[in-house]
């Protein structure tokens, strides 16, 4: 059995592990929703807790912890603070997961393993 990271395709435990708690924090429902807004362009506090139909203090906190994982961060325009997807590689994958999603495909086959 070949050992993992050796250059044949395997990928590392550590990095699995790594990649599955960033999955883990898109598995909340509204932390989805922020980064699918973002994923459309940057956006304060205000303009995504109304996108999102979720309060400003819940918005923040699920910001927050998405500040923390490195998927968004902020940045000051003016007197306002603005958040921001910048990584060009997950804004295609949030996208391309939303718009598969979105059309059906990979819906029923999640439904049923659950």
């Amino acid at each position: 059995m070949p050992e993992a990271g050796n250059g044949t395709g395997d990928i590392p435990t550590d990095r699995i592990q790594e990649v599955a708690g960033l999955f883990g924090m898109l598995a909340s429902d509204l932390r989805l929703h922020i980064v699918c807004v973002l994923a459309q362009g940057e956006c304060d506090v205000s303009g995504l807790a109304e996108q999102v139909g979720a309060s400003l203090p819940r918005t923040s906190q699920q910001l927050a912890k998405l500040k923390v994982a490195g998927l968004v961060h902020a940045r000051q325009q003016g007197r306002r603070r603005v958040y921001v997807m910048d990584d060009p590689d997950l804004v295609a994958i949030v996208r391309l997961l939303v718009t598969h999603l979105a059309t059906g495909v990979g819906v029923s086959a999640l439904q049923h393993t659950s």
